[in-house]
């Protein structure tokens, strides 16, 4: 019997106060990999009395004393990088070269956020009085529940908790379900590195009563999450009964335009890495792709090419390229939506089934998928289709463009392919998204902002801007 793995509360490791535990089964196989502890609202509000205990000192710490813990977390993660990325190929499917890149990055963030801690400036303003001054002090805003999702298990977890304890918060972490055993093996890390108890606090259970456990208890200041536009909203509701501070990085709709003076080469390169890196599980990923109609056949020709050539398989083998989609809903979905567009008259160019034979046979695989013909009123063009389906449409000139990739109630990401230096420009600036790629299928960097538009989210990650939606702005003023 697989050994269950404990919760992480007030610096102990500690069992569900109901007993209860969760198996994390490996997509690609269906094979156990794991077990770990399974609360409910009794263990969160354990993780949130040791947050709000620890919270004081912590916050009084010198900021170089909150960066030395955070860059020894770094060179923790750093010397594990190869076991995190196998714990995350193992209960996620991701390709083990993928979430190799995905934990160096996480280390990224704790290497970038302990130099951040340092960096947190107040102002001093000119007073209108003579016998006053202006002071204006930013400060931690307190205890931060962090709730992060299944497709990047341990980044989503370090580009949250980094900057929230170097700003000087403490944490307590849910992550998801699907996915507890890299975040259990960071936290490891994290009390190795000699963190102070209840600074940081790891939470496993379920969503819906760990998350009310975060919206009533009056001790959280703020809620950090990554998930679907439909829970962020639910969570947003909540939190205005404490009028508590969110940040929220919802569902995306990312469209690429690829137009007639582009580098074709550059840009299937860049179409293939956003749309099928992850098994197309990202929220930036690619999901509609519109092509200028005079290079649209011999675009899609490259493309289909490129796509034949993509190795299938479980994520734990060095040469595959897509693994499987993370359960059997999101299959159903996927599949669904490659139903509906073929019966409401779109082609599918290449792929299109479930692989079932030999090494698929008991995991959730599905073809990388190209489809053409694509209109509005087939799924795939309204919604995320969260796995690697990729839809092509085609359009006449630039004008066109922009209107149909912002006909989305969705603003995360979006990709534009072009040499024309002025229609980048233009583009890019019309474009209602928060992350724009010119020529770049993969602009995510630690040091740059990551968030959304309209119903993709509220604030900030990454970069100097994520330490903002961790401080509260103080004005002091000082009279005699």
């Amino acid at each position: 019997m697989t050994d269950t793995r404990k919760m992480y509360i007030g610096g102990e490791w500690v069992d569900s106060i109901s007993g209860e535990s969760l198996e994390v089964r490996n997509p690609a196989t269906g094979e156990v990999v794991g077990r770990a502890a399974f609360g409910d609202h009794r263990d969160a509000l354990r993780a949130i009395d040791a947050a709000h205990a620890a919270f004081p000192e912590w916050s009084r710490l010198l900021a170089r004393e909150r960066s030395r813990y955070l860059y020894r977390l770094y060179e923790l993660v750093y010397e594990h990088r190869n076991e995190l990325a196998e714990l995350v190929s193992a209960e996620m499917g991701k390709p083990v070269r993928e979430a190799k890149g995905e934990v160096v990055g996480s280390a990224d963030y704790f290497l970038w956020y302990a130099e951040e801690a340092k960096r947190v400036y107040g102002e001093t303003i000119p007073s209108s009085f003579p016998n006053k001054r202006i002071l204006v002090h930013r400060q931690p805003v307190g205890v931060v529940a962090a709730i992060t999702p299944w497709n990047f298990p341990v980044n989503m977890v370090a580009r949250k908790i980094a900057p929230a304890l170097a700003a000087g918060c403490t944490v307590v972490l849910k992550p998801a379900e699907a996915t507890p055993l890299s975040a259990i093996r960071l936290f490891e890390l994290i009390h190795e590195a000699g963190f102070p108890p209840g600074v940081a606090n790891l939470v496993i259970g379920q969503p819906d009563k760990v998350g009310e456990a975060f919206l009533k208890s009056p001790k959280v200041a703020k809620i950090a999450f990554t998930g679907s536009t439909r829970v962020g909203k639910l969570l947003m509701a909540g939190a205005a009964e404490h009028v508590k501070r969110v940040s929220l990085e919802l569902g995306g709709h990312a469209p690429t335009l690829v137009f007639a003076d582009a580098d074709l080469d550059l840009a299937v390169k860049g179409v293939f890495e956003s749309k099928f890196r992850n098994t197309g599980q990202m929220c930036i990923c690619t999901n509609r792709l519109y092509v200028e109609r005079s290079v649209a056949e011999p675009f899609v020709e490259r493309l289909v090419e490129r796509v034949k050539k993509a190795k299938v398989g479980d994520g734990r083998n060095p040469d595959v390229e897509v693994g499987p989609v993370i359960n059997e809903r999101g299959l159903e979905k996927v599949l669904n939506h490659i139903e509906d567009a073929r019966q409401k008259g779109a082609t599918v160019v290449c792929g299109g089934n479930r692989l079932t034979e030999g090494d698929y046979a008991k995991g959730y695989f599905v073809e990388p998928t190209v489809l053409t013909g694509v209109e509005r009123g087939m799924r795939v063009l309204e919604e995320e289709t969260f796995g690697p389906v990729l839809p092509v449409a085609v359009f006449d000139t630039e004008d066109e463009a922009i209107r149909l990739a912002n006909d989305s109630p969705y603003g995360l990401a979006a990709y534009v392919y072009t040499r024309d230096l002025g229609r980048a420009v233009r583009v890019a600036e019309a474009l209602e998204f928060g992350i724009v790629g010119v020529n770049d299928g993969a602009p995510v960097q630690t040091q740059a902002p990551f968030g959304g538009f309209k119903e993709s989210g509220l604030g900030r990650e990454g970069g100097h801007h994520a330490m903002d939606e961790f401080l509260e702005i103080k004005h002091i003023s000082l009279g005699w």
